[in-house]
């Protein structure tokens, strides 16, 4: 099972490398690790996709609001946030085939970000399997290369504290 966990820390140098860490050293494997800043300059979000049942869960939980640096750790159960990831596509792209591409990525609601001679850049925003099933698509054309954010995530609603669907575990 997936879960997504967000995490409020410190903008500080080394906090990354401490949160990766704990998850290889416990030997955890992390699916998607999204990074920013926040509203506040000094405060950073991880959004980190993680496979397991939900003992990992709890254990990757009480570790992590162990970390100096942590603020806060939260478990975003499934319906109660909204996600997104971004992918960037570069695919093949002979004449012929243009308009064919253009339209699968309209499908999509995906954007054409660049065009060339010889590929095209599709930007998508959305959840993975969105994201998963344009790839798919796109695959017999020939995709030259991918980048994605893995997912960003945030809770529902006005206040954070007043969802009951979240496990919130300050330090």
């Amino acid at each position: 099972m997936k879960h997504t966990i967000s995490v409020i820390v410190e903008n500080k140098f080394g906090v990354l490398a401490r949160v990766s860490g704990l998850f290889s050293s416990r030997g955890y494997n992390i699916e998607s690790l999204a990074v920013g800043m926040t509203q506040d300059p000094k405060i950073s979000r991880m959004t980190i996709m993680v496979k397991g049942d939900d003992r990992i869960l709890e254990q990757v939980i009480k570790q992590l609001s162990k970390l100096i640096d942590v603020i806060e750790v939260k478990d975003f159960k499934q319906g109660s946030y909204v996600g997104s990831e971004l992918a960037l596509l570069k695919i093949s792209c002979a004449s012929k085939n243009r308009t064919e591409i253009m339209e699968i990525a309209n499908v999509f609601q995906a954007k054409i970000v660049d065009i060339g001679h010889e590929s095209i850049i599709i930007q998508i925003t959305g959840s993975g399997e969105k994201v998963d099933a344009l790839v798919q698509l796109l695959e017999p054309f020939g995709i030259l290369e991918m980048a994605s954010t893995g997912m960003v995530a945030m809770l529902r609603g006005l206040t954070e504290r007043n969802n009951e669907n979240v496990h919130e575990y300050e330090t």
